[in-house]
């Protein structure tokens, strides 16, 4: 054995396909599941092995981009399954079943629904996008209920499109190499960065946010109105990662779950 080489455990093994580094943390993490954790280190140049009993935790990499750290979360797969079952998101010829997303890490949904327009086709959300069964009728509701009524209120006509700026994609939070994965890489997130009127008219969150009294009302209603349909709802306020799109999604929050995160 070398001289800076470290002593693993027996039943060490590392993650394939692939083990991925989070460079701000200089952490490598592997997992025997549910059993042992074995994390080496590097600090100051000194090499060191730390085991975690019954952790479940791992790095994956996201094809080509940065780092990130995922977890399994059993409540994802039968809350999926759940929605399946209950029938309440079928095919039309605005949403079409695709085959699962898999990989890497837990990246992926196991029968996701390409979503190209909501309230019958009257929105189009382009460019469609891939989403997990619970998230349509979310955003179903949230077109019907919050953004439909909003621009008539405001505008007097309807909105016709939504600019999808994020769907799926397996990548950290925000794009930042070693953060948590996030909920776009579950296909449990949407990204829209601006509202199409009947008459052409764009309503970008970018530009609208702050800028004339109309746009700047329909967008914190259509903001605020999200709160009550999804359990995150990040904007301009947020942070600057957020500062030209909505990004809403149905992540837990809390100990039971059911909190919400607005802002």
């Amino acid at each position: 054995m070398g001289r800076n080489a470290v002593a693993r455990p027996a039943n060490w093994s590392p993650i394939r396909p692939s083990l991925c580094r989070a460079p701000e943390t200089g952490v490598h993490l592997s997992l025997a599941n549910r059993g042992l954790v074995s994390r080496s280190m590097s600090l100051r140049g000194v090499l060191f092995t730390v085991s975690v009993a019954g952790l479940l935790i791992l790095t994956g990499c996201s094809t080509g981009g940065p780092d990130f750290v995922a977890k399994h979360e059993p409540w994802r797969e039968s809350e999926e399954n759940a929605c399946l079952a209950a029938g309440v998101v079928r095919q039309s010829p605005f949403l079409e079943a695709r085959s699962a997303l898999g990989g890497p890490s837990y990246c992926g949904a196991a029968r996701p629904f390409q979503m190209a327009a909501a309230d019958q086709g009257r929105v189009a959300l382009r460019p469609p996008a891939l989403l997990r069964c619970p998230m349509i009728p979310q955003v179903e509701r949230w077109v019907a209920r919050v953004v439909k009524p909003s621009a008539e209120y405001y505008f007097g006509q309807p909105v016709v499109e939504m600019k999808v700026a994020a769907s799926y994609g397996c990548r950290p939070r925000n794009n930042q190499s070693g953060a948590k994965l996030s909920e776009h890489g579950y296909a449990n997130a949407l990204d829209i960065s601006s509202f199409t009127l009947a008459d052409g008219r764009v309503v970008a969150v970018k530009g609208g946010w702050w800028g004339e009294e109309r746009e700047r009302l329909f967008l914190r209603a259509v903001h605020d109105g999200a709160c009550s349909e999804f359990t995150t709802v990040l904007g301009p306020n947020s942070d600057k990662f957020h500062h030209d799109h909505f990004h809403v999604d149905l992540a837990r929050h809390g100990r039971d779950g059911r909190q919400r995160y607005c802002k």
